[in-house]
């Protein structure tokens, strides 16, 4: 199968937000300053290193990535995936090879020609088999199934793999794929990052700001059509709406909720704001060196006692309920209804009848009302953990479980889930990269992963894992998915919670700014908007 591109893309009929805005036949505007928020301070800005939006929402209009999920779509799908540095691409007749040609005249941010050398350099890095001087590789888990990088001159590049896997090109195309220089070490990437991107770093001050200029080389002709971008840290959500409706600021951070929505609506009645159900799931991780909770009958019994409808009224005022382990429909593609999660541990409508279930396992264990399990959940001190760890500590009361929170920095959560240390269980807000089975099943319940946080490791789920990777029927291999969701669902090996329903609001002005709903990592590099003002 071939696919071949334009680099020089229409403006397609689009809407921001989902509300509306800017048609092809609207011109776009050069210059002005973009300023836009960070909830947290970036840890680095090496966003091949990271998994936190925090870098890559800044970092991201710095690079190119060799194919893009569209950067105008509401949702990052296959079917919207575009040209960037590669032109062409093409997959062999077994499916295991997918061969890049490449674009011709693309410098790196400092004037070195970009060629396929550095996407050789960048991916043998991901692999292990490069030194790249990074400090940490996340995505190493993604591409267990890729053999080699192989260049055929300078402009063209194939990825050989040991078997067909689909969801190969969906990997690339996520914001975390950047294609990194061969010539500049991990260090430099980390505090003065070299792109080819639409706009260049000029300066990035730790707990303050990131700025963003043009780049006037950019081999997009025409874009971007912003002068720079103007990144401020502002942690405190409060600060953070107060500096958008004052003006300072001509976006919010992509977390408004619905009575946020509401707040900025009040002062600022043209402010456009879409929330939709987001690919962000609450989910409980028990800590594989506890020894308490290894027993299946305690995480069966607190699988039990959730009371999901009542934490999505908590979280979303009731409009998007958790299931499984994946994105429920009509917002994802491969999750499973409430209907269908029928009949698994604690899916049964009845909250009553499952709590009664639970009680019974915890008194066959030794506890009862007047003899209750003592635990600690680990949160991160945002509100929007700990209001649903507070609720979740209420209901498990209800079975004979006393829950102590323990609200810590987000930097401190990440330190003790990768030790596997300082914690019994933690309430996670998984917020995968994109909507693929691949990338949640390989990162988050592979017995290689190292982001597997519980070392959950189950033979034939594995082999699941790795015949629905293979599947190019969508159909089929949508079967398979489902069957390991349940499976998990079944062990109460990593109980969802809740999903997340927030949004972002903006100045009309803003142009061309979308945010996909079915990952929050995939469309920021900007290259596309512009200020009608």
């Amino acid at each position: 199968m071939t696919h071949g591109k334009s680099l020089l893309m229409p403006v397609l009929l689009t809407a921001i937000f989902g509300i509306a805005i800017c048609s092809s036949s609207m011109a776009q505007k050069r210059g002005g300053t973009l300023h836009a928020p960070l909830r947290d301070n970036p840890p680095s800005a090496s966003v091949a290193e990271e998994t936190t939006s925090s870098t890559l929402v800044p970092f991201m209009p710095i690079f190119n990535n060799l194919v893009v999920f569209d950067q105008l779509a509401k949702k990052s799908l296959p079917s919207n995936i575009k040209p960037d540095l590669a032109e062409h691409w093409k997959w062999s007749d077994d499916g295991k090879v997918l061969t890049f040609e490449l674009a011709h005249g693309v410098k790196w941010h400092d004037g070195v020609p970009f060629t396929s050398a550095d996407v050789k350099c960048t991916w043998d890095t991901i692999r292990g088999v490069r030194d790249g001087g990074w400090r940490k590789n996340p995505r190493k888990s993604w591409y267990e199934n890729l053999k080699d990088v192989v260049t055929h001159g300078d402009y063209e590049v194939s990825f050989v793999l040991d078997h067909p896997q689909p969801s190969l090109l969906s990997f690339l195309a996520s914001g975390f794929s950047p294609v990194y220089p061969c010539h500049v070490d991990g260090q430099t990437m980390r505090t003065h990052p070299i792109g080819t991107g639409p706009f260049k770093l000029v300066e990035y001050r730790r707990n303050r700001e990131v700025k963003l200029v043009r780049n006037p080389d950019y081999f997009k002709k025409g874009k971007p059509y912003l002068d720079a971008i103007e990144y401020r840290v502002i942690p405190n959500e409060g600060t953070r709406t107060l500096a958008f409706v004052s003006g300072q600021l001509d976006m919010t951070w992509a977390d408004v909720s619905l009575d946020g929505e509401k707040n900025i609506k009040a002062q600022q009645p043209d402010a456009l704001c879409d929330l939709a159900a987001l690919f962000t799931l609450g989910e409980l991780i028990y800590n594989p060196n506890e020894v308490a909770l290894k027993d299946d009958r305690l995480r069966r019994a607190i699988m039990l006692a959730i009371d999901r409808k009542a934490l999505a009224q908590v979280m979303t005022q009731g409009h998007a309920v958790a299931t499984g382990i994946f994105m429920p429909p009509p917002a994802g593609s491969w999750g499973l209804t409430t209907e269908e999660m029928k009949g698994l541990p604690g899916f049964d409508p009845d909250v009553e009848k499952n709590r009664e279930a639970a009680r019974k396992l915890m008194e066959q264990m030794g506890y009862s009302s007047e003899h209750h399990k003592q635990l600690k959940l680990m949160v991160v001190n945002r509100p929007a953990h700990v209001t649903p760890a507070t609720l979740l500590a209420d209901q498990l009361r209800k079975i004979f479980i006393d829950v102590t929170l323990d609200a810590v920095d987000i930097s401190v959560w990440g330190q003790r889930v990768t030790r596997r240390a300082g914690y019994q269980f933690t309430l996670w807000s998984a917020a995968p990269a994109i909507d693929n089975p691949d990338v949640i099943l390989f990162e988050q319940l592979s017995c290689k992963s190292s982001r597997n946080y519980s070392n959950y490791c189950d033979s034939k789920t594995q082999e699941m894992i790795e015949q629905q990777s293979q599947i190019a029927d969508q159909e089929k291999r949508l079967e398979l998915v489902h069957a390991i969701d349940r499976r998990i669902a079944q062990q109460a090996a990593r109980p969802a919670l809740f999903t997340s329903y927030l949004g972002v609001c903006q100045y009309p002005y803003v142009k061309n700014a979308v945010r996909a709903t079915n990952s929050i990592y995939n469309t920021y590099r900007f290259e596309d908007v512009w200020l009608n003002k």
